[in-house]
């Protein structure tokens, strides 16, 4: 299952602040659009490379189907960002 939403936190040591969902869904009109082209550049990049174009993009793919359930939390400087992918 590709991820859909990710809700992105700021918080600050005085302030907890509120969570922004973000629609990943709607990225993907674009990449559909631009499907061929992207195709086109991965199999250039990897025939360049001597990668198997076949097995770049499998491993791309299961690495964005594995992203739902992804839990970021970054803390510097008393600042805190959290990011989940849902």
């Amino acid at each position: 299952m590709t991820p859909n939403f990710a809700v992105v936190r700021v918080e600050t040591p005085g302030w907890r602040g509120f969570p922004v969902l973000l629609p990943l869904f709607l990225l993907w009109i674009p990449v559909v659009l631009l499907s061929p082209l992207i195709f086109l550049v991965v199999v250039g990049v990897c025939l360049a490379f001597r990668v198997d174009p076949w097995r770049a993009i499998s491993v791309v793919w299961s690495i964005v189907c594995s992203l739902p359930g992804t839990h970021v939390r970054v803390c510097a400087d008393g600042k805190r960002i959290v990011v989940r992918v849902l």
